[in-house]
């Protein structure tokens, strides 16, 4: 950091401690929410998504949460860039005068908001970013989405209970993959079960051809692999076909980034028959799901299906009406962070929980399988794990 770097960062970070009680003052009688998400590049789905979601949750509300109008003032960040997400949240907190942070999809962009919003004292509550520590890292972070132990532990879980004792692990080597990749072994490892061989690839990667050639070299009951969404899933399955690993006699299992609802179409065929593990699915039959999933193609078409970024923004504005209910509308950081702990609601994922002590998702993890139902690909829900915390936190 340069010298001037420094200054500029400083005086931010004093006119946000300033802003820490007084920050709701916008002279007018609206709620401002700040969205940092990501609107351009590869990623730019989790944006709409986000979008889609608080459209949806402020349409039924008449677009306003505790008798205000609600205006969302979006910030791209165009993927994983932590001192864009940094920036662009001190200047919602300064410039824009926000009363709440939210979006944040990518792990790396939460945890460079967090001094921001700790400074502030601006409650934040995140809509995907699912690295274990996220909520660790500042008092005002609540989180509604889900963390990649939560859905990766239930998976080795199951794999246990079906016989499989040898694994093979590959994961996108950043945060999420790191931890799904430890969370994976651990859980493996306290059931008997082994992992033969872990592989870490790069974010840049999109020729997975020598890594599932090693994993067919290498002989495995099963391989397990954990992307982000969007695009590295799809190229993955595409070289796991390519190579006859079910002919092989190799099984594949995933987290449900690999069959994201918003891409499972464009995913193809090459998904069918993958079974994961996840908080979501579009084709929950819940009758509160089947609601949402109707109102969704009403509004926004049926181009555009509701996955889990959606859901979580949905349910994020339904946490933050709900906080303002307790507080009666006041929304200074530690009565809106307290008024969050301990918060139950029905979901159109199911039940979920804000746990009291860690603040962090409490919920269903539920075990899918992609099949084709009326001529679409879809994840049919078959077996689940209730109130399941995140394993990082479950002795807290």
């Amino acid at each position: 950091m340069t010298k001037k770097q420094y200054v500029l960062t400083t005086i931010a970070l004093a006119c946000l401690g300033a802003l820490g009680v007084a920050h709701a003052d916008n002279g007018d009688d609206k709620l401002r929410i700040g969205l940092i998400a990501t609107y351009t590049g590869p990623y730019a789905d989790y944006g709409r998504q986000f979008d889609a979601g608080i459209a949806l949750y402020l349409k039924e509300h008449g677009g306003k949460i505790a008798g205000k109008e609600v205006e969302v003032i979006r910030k791209d960040t165009g993927g994983p860039a932590p001192d864009v997400a940094k920036r662009v949240a001190q200047e919602l907190i300064v410039r824009d005068k926000v009363s709440f942070i939210t979006g944040l999809d990518f792990s790396p962009n939460a945890y460079a908001v967090a001094a921001v919003s700790t400074q502030a004292k601006i409650p934040t509550i995140v809509m995907n970013a699912a690295s274990s520590g996220i909520t660790n890292s500042s008092p005002y972070i609540a989180r509604l989405s889900f963390t990649v132990q939560q859905v990766t532990a239930p998976m080795a879980q199951w794999l246990l209970k079906q016989g499989v004792k040898n694994v093979y692990t590959v994961v996108a080597d950043y945060a999420s993959g790191v931890d799904a990749e430890k969370a994976f072994a651990k859980e493996f490892a306290k059931g008997g079960g082994n992992v033969v061989h872990s592989v870490r690839t790069p974010m840049s990667n999109m020729d997975f051809s020598a890594y599932v050639q090693h994993i067919k070299d290498m002989k495995p009951e099963a391989a397990f692999f954990f992307f982000p969404s969007g695009v590295m899933p799809p190229t993955f399955l595409k070289a796991w076909k390519e190579r006859g690993m079910e002919q092989a006699g190799i099984k594949l299992f995933a987290t449900g980034e690999a069959t994201d609802d918003s891409f499972l179409e464009a995913t193809g065929d090459v998904a069918l028959g993958l079974v994961t593990s996840h908080h979501y699915s579009y084709a929950h039959p819940s009758p509160k799901n089947k609601k949402f999933v109707q109102d969704f193609a009403e509004q926004f078409g049926t181009k555009l299906r509701p996955n889990y970024f959606s859901v979580t923004a949905y349910d994020g504005m339904t946490a933050i009406a709900e906080a303002l209910k307790k507080t009666n509308g006041d929304v200074n950081g530690d009565k809106v962070m307290e008024a969050l702990k301990g918060m139950q609601f029905e979901s159109p994922r199911g039940p979920i929980q804000i746990d009291p002590v860690t603040r962090d998702i409490i919920q269903t993890v539920y075990i899918r399988k992609v099949e084709k139902v009326d001529g679409k690909l879809v994840n049919v829900e078959f077996d689940k794990f209730d109130k399941v915390k995140d394993p990082a936190k479950e002795d807290k």
